[in-house]
């Protein structure tokens, strides 16, 4: 059997480190044949990303500030340049300040629940709308979920509502663009010890109560989630869209 990915070519938005989502699913894609490019926001991030991308098969690296929409013109741009044709994007991309996830939910802020919502939300449509072109044979768009999406995780807070709001941005975007033949979906991962995780006040605590009560009595491995978006991309993929699918040892299951 040949290589999943083989000739195909993804964006990857949201690499922060190698304990990422988006690095692990980086590192599947590149062992399923995918030539990849990488972005990275502000200077900070650049020489961590680049040195990722030497080990995802030297892939290209690009700033990109999905917030800023000049920055996305400037790399629709420079995708453009150098063949203008994308199969898959990934979308890992989600921020909301440590403040608004250390006090409870009532008091949020509207200054931070915009901005909650504009990072983690709103930015899908963004690179939706900047990227949907340069799937000209049809693609797959991911993003990454979590089940405060649905469900009161505490000290998840305003974030569990970016994520209500990414998850029906995924419904109304598979919809528009289905006759395109883009495919638009959502992984709902378990929780996983992320840079992002740790601004969660008692996250450990998280990590143990869903290893000691999901059915598989364990947490999930980044690993497994790379695979599931391989298959979100690859043709194995090719019926399903508009679909939030659960990569948490089956936690999301239980009724308490």
């Amino acid at each position: 059997m040949g290589q999943l990915l083989e000739g195909k070519k993804a964006l990857i938005l949201g690499i922060a480190n190698r304990w990422s989502l988006a690095f692990a699913i980086g590192q599947a894609f590149c062992r399923e044949g995918a030539q990849l490019v990488l972005t990275y926001q502000g200077e900070r991030q650049r020489l961590t990303v680049e040195e990722l991308g030497v080990e995802l098969g030297n892939a290209k690296v690009l700033a990109c500030d999905v917030t800023q929409q000049e920055e996305l013109d400037r790399l629709i741009s420079v995708l453009e340049a150098e063949g203008g044709k994308l199969d898959a994007v990934v979308h890992s991309i989600a921020f909301a300040n440590r403040d608004d996830l250390s006090r409870p939910f009532v008091e949020t802020s509207k200054a931070g629940y915009l901005l909650a919502q504009d990072v983690s939300a709103y930015s899908l449509v963004a690179v939706a709308r900047a990227t949907a072109p340069l799937m000209k044979d049809g693609g797959s768009l991911l993003t990454l979920s979590y089940l405060g999406s649905t469900r009161v995780v505490p000290n998840y807070n305003v974030m569990g509502v970016a994520k209500a709001a990414l998850e029906a941005c995924v419904r109304y975007l598979a919809n528009d663009l289905g006759p395109s033949r883009i495919r638009v979906n959502a992984i709902s991962a378990g929780p996983v010890k992320t840079a992002s995780a740790r601004g969660i006040r008692d996250f450990s605590k998280v990590l143990e109560g869903v290893a000691a009560r999901a059915p598989l009595r364990r947490n999930t491995d980044p690993a497994e989630v790379a695979d599931t978006a391989v298959f979100l991309a690859s043709e194995m993929g090719r019926g399903v869209t508009g679909n939030v699918i659960f990569v948490d040892a089956g936690f999301q299951i239980l009724g308490m």
